[in-house]
């Protein structure tokens, strides 16, 4: 007679992620816009500690930044957050011998404790993506190109990390090869060409990644994780190009290609918050800093791994009034869980007695195991 036992319970790994988008993190006395004056030492002390107490209450496994123009400067805000991480990324904003930092545009970077297996900078559009902007003519690159990692957790299992930052809603106007403008920037009707400009840029940018998207998600089981400032609501026409979510409600097939919002699919509904909003523009409180998952991370899915356990936006700054030691944009944290993999085949013990022989598991941690 074999005794019946309870199913082993499920152990995760837990993992931490984040998004900030640090305003304009640049070394001091360095030039990054024009009509913008480089900041004092003192200015950059006050951002660099500000950020470190900011990075240290997010304590993130991953944290993608966005608006870097010298990776100095955010190796600087990480190390005063007291924090020990393995790598601190941001390609094309480098400091040392015949390197600058960023130029002309600021870059998005990584920040993690995982294992890194490989960082790759999204520069070029596919041809499918490849948009004509009235007046610029074919949109063939990202203004600011994301930054894909494949990271891997302790327990071996792979996952990969976007960081983006899409064309802001910011007007494009023409200019010269010096810089100069060829377009009156206060006429109604240029305002609103500019805005066209801009839109185009940025679905151009949306659909580049998404095919990247749909590179690494077809019919692979890898949980893929797309964090940054995507410049657009979550049921934005952009932010759908992306992640193809609307899609999945008449074709359960396209779960497959799918990212969901982190806040859509949490587990812990009891926290969600009745305002969560990571930027005020002109008053208006709006949802531009996102955190999508693929649907390895959805507990209801069939391809289930993990899931969002729950979450949070830090904003409480935004009502601080316009610093530029400040953010103008709260930061964003889930928290993920994986399943780790099941143990190897329990141990069976027999014991003989009055002609019957009994079996039983040798005994197994059900607790759950962090990725940290």
């Amino acid at each position: 007679m074999q005794a019946a036992f309870p199913p082993t319970p499920s152990r995760f790994a837990t993992l931490m992620v984040a998004t900030a988008n640090v305003l304009n993190l640049a070394q001091p006395g360095r030039h990054f816009y024009d009509g913008q004056d480089p900041y004092s030492q003192h200015e950059f002390d006050r951002k660099v500690a500000w950020l470190g107490e900011r990075f240290k209450a997010l304590n993130a496994d991953v944290l993608a930044v966005q608006e870097v123009w010298d990776e100095l400067a955010l190796r600087a805000a990480v190390a005063r957050s007291g924090l020990q991480y393995g790598f601190v990324g941001v390609p094309g904003a480098e400091n040392g011998p015949g390197q600058q930092g960023a130029q002309g545009t600021p870059r998005v970077g990584i920040v993690t404790r995982l294992k890194v297996e490989s960082v790759t900078s999204l520069t070029d559009f596919p041809a499918a993506a490849v948009v004509d902007v009235p007046g610029l003519g074919p949109h063939t690159r990202f203004e600011r190109p994301p930054l894909l990692a494949i990271l891997r957790l302790k327990h071996g299992q792979e996952v990969a990390v976007i960081t983006a930052h899409l064309k802001s809603k910011r007007p494009k106007y023409l200019q010269d090869a010096e810089g100069h403008p060829l377009e009156d920037p206060d006429d109604p009707a240029v305002q609103a060409v500019g805005s066209l400009r801009s839109l185009i840029m940025r679905a151009g940018e949306a659909l580049a990644l998404r095919l990247k998207v749909v590179e690494l998600l077809h019919r692979t089981r890898l949980p893929l994780i797309v964090m940054g400032d995507l410049n657009d609501g979550p049921h934005s026409v952009t932010t759908q190009l992306i992640a193809a979510t609307s899609q999945v409600a008449y074709d359960k097939g396209a779960r497959d290609n799918a990212l969901f919002s982190a806040w859509d699919v949490m587990g812990e509904a009891a926290l969600r918050r009745d305002v969560a909003f990571s930027h005020i523009h002109q008053g208006y409180p709006e949802v531009l800093d996102q955190v999508l998952v693929s649907e390895e991370f959805v507990a209801t899915s069939r391809s289930s791994i993990g899931d969002v356990r729950r979450v949070e936006v830090f904003n409480d700054h935004l009502f601080e009034g316009r610093d530029r030691s400040r953010s103008d944009h709260g930061f964003v944290r889930a928290l993920l869980r994986l399943r780790l993999p099941e143990p190897a085949p329990q141990a069976v013990g027999e014991r003989i007695g009055s002609g019957v022989i009994e079996r039983w598991p040798s005994t197994t941690d059900p607790h759950e195991t962090a990725a940290r």
